[in-house]
């Protein structure tokens, strides 16, 4: 890797990196621990606002499309004008962003809030896992890092609902999101003290591809409207094949301006190079699987076999322990397998798992733990050597960019995976799947549903993570 970078000697362990991880596991804390934790709240925050199904809905999606459609754009101004300054920025964004929500009086301002709060997200959390990268110089010390800050978002995502929960119990829903304050003071401290700012030798110095930009936000916001769009209004509604159409178009024009500008937003040679392809084929393949099994659990434990919320929820433990207690896992694997080996097999791992839902995951609760257990273990693996394949595969002055687009393959696949669900179950379901005392004809039709689903993203998921083992073995040929 060229260029000066932080510090004239890097950190030779994870306890000399200590300040500048803790600040960076903070941020990805935040983005983790947000959405979990206000989810619990959804029903509360409806009451108080007088907020319609949509509008709240779209408290959850202003954040989600804002995040996943501008993190290509901010990663690309973070390569130029400097990885902690942007990263410092969008801190200071989501703690002004968080305070403001003790002034909100409608759902109309908390969806301003949280669309601000995605800008936030989308300017800091992509920079958490390339500026712990180019913390260090050894493989394994990289790796061990990038472990260590999703382990940490892991558990916000895990804790999240319960400690929202008891938050609600004794305080306003606004204390869940002004929780975000003293979490973005923590990373800019810890950032601010550990990181130095980048050298001017490590800026990316083209011209700013401002129509690119424009174009790749539209494509992955596009991208991201269309599946609530198939799982809101079914297949019959006009609305989202438009949405699919219009994204169509926005990727193709991207493309075309991609190829043809002097200095492109994100240059497709380096998305080309067979570490960096491999790498974003095997983070789409875990980001389609993680979230589509998810939707059809959830869906199959409450609809299907009445299980109430809370019963639900301890339904999905075994892959919450096995995402946050086996990060310390990782680095022994990966070490012991290699990078290649260990993303080809925790790839396979997570295709496995939803192969054994797909055939077997009606027949009793044991084979949906089974498959969760399974899909969590190799996610645990994948998300870490996929991110840090496409850093690794990217010149120096490329990371920030590097971790958007992985973040924004996660995203837009995950949405991709609860789309097909939805979508297949609208087609094959006859009735409202919400209603209670369904038919053994429903049921029948439902469980149907679930097979067809998970064969779906089974051989989607499998054709990626096959198309990236081909890849990343041409680049270890190279």
């Amino acid at each position: 890797m060229t260029g000066t970078l932080f510090v004239a000697r890097r950190p030779r362990s994870l306890r000399e990196a200590w300040v500048a991880l803790t600040g960076l596991s903070a941020v990805f804390l935040f983005e983790m621990l947000d959405n979990s934790i206000l989810n619990v709240a959804l029903p509360t925050i409806g009451r108080e606002l007088a907020a319609s199904t949509v509008a709240l809905q779209w408290v959850t999606n202003a954040y989600a499309v804002v995040f996943g459609g501008l993190m290509l754009v901010l990663g690309a101004v973070a390569d130029r004008v400097g990885r902690r300054r942007i990263m410092i920025v969008g801190l200071t964004l989501l703690a002004a962003a968080s305070l403001a929500t003790a002034t909100v009086t409608s759902a109309e301002q908390l969806i301003a809030v949280r669309a601000v709060m995605g800008v936030a997200a989308a300017m800091t959390t992509p920079g958490s896992i390339a500026l712990a990268f180019r913390l260090f110089d050894e493989e394994g010390l990289r790796v061990r890092a990038i472990t260590l800050i999703s382990t940490v978002g892991l558990v916000g995502l895990a804790v999240g609902p319960t400690t929202g929960g008891l938050v609600l119990a004794v305080a306003p829903w606004q204390v869940l999101l002004l929780v975000n304050v003293p979490v973005a003071l923590l990373a800019i401290v810890g950032i601010r003290a550990g990181i130095a700012a980048d050298g001017a030798d490590d800026l990316h110095r083209a011209p700013a591809d401002v129509l690119g930009g424009v174009l790749g936000t539209a494509a992955v916001v596009l991208a991201l409207v269309a599946p609530t769009l198939f799982v809101d209004q079914g297949t019959r509604s006009w609305a989202p094949w438009a949405a699919v159409a219009a994204t169509a178009v926005a990727v193709a024009l991207f493309v075309v301006r991609e190829r043809t500008a002097r200095h492109p937003l994100l240059d497709l040679a380096l998305v080309a190079r067979p570490l960096v392809s491999s790498g974003l084929a095997f983070k789409a393949a875990a980001g389609l699987a993680i979230a589509g099994l998810g939707y059809m659990v959830t869906l199959q434990l409450q609809l299907d076999w009445g299980w109430p919320p809370a019963l639900a929820a301890l339904g999905m433990l075994p892959q919450v322990v096995v995402l946050v207690a086996g990060g310390p896992f990782v680095g022994r694997f990966v070490a012991w397998a290699g990078i290649g080996r260990a993303a080809a097999l925790s790839a396979a791992t997570v295709v496995a798992g939803l192969a054994v839902y797909s055939v077997l995951g009606t027949l009793g609760y044991p084979w949906v733990a089974v498959a969760l257990v399974l899909v969590a273990a190799g996610l645990r693996v994948v998300g870490v050597v996929a991110g840090y394949n496409v850093l690794h595969g990217l010149p120096g002055n490329r990371t920030s960019i590097g971790a958007a687009l992985v973040d924004t393959a996660s995203e837009v696949t995950s949405a991709a995976g609860i789309a097909v669900v939805g979508t297949i179950l609208a087609a094959l379901f006859v009735g409202a799947v919400t209603a209670p005392g369904w038919t053994a004809q429903q049921t029948a039709r439902f469980e149907a549903a679930l097979h067809v689903s998970g064969l779906v993203l089974t051989v989607v998921s499998a054709a990626l993570v096959g198309w990236a083992i081909l890849r990343s073995r041409r680049a270890a040929d190279g």
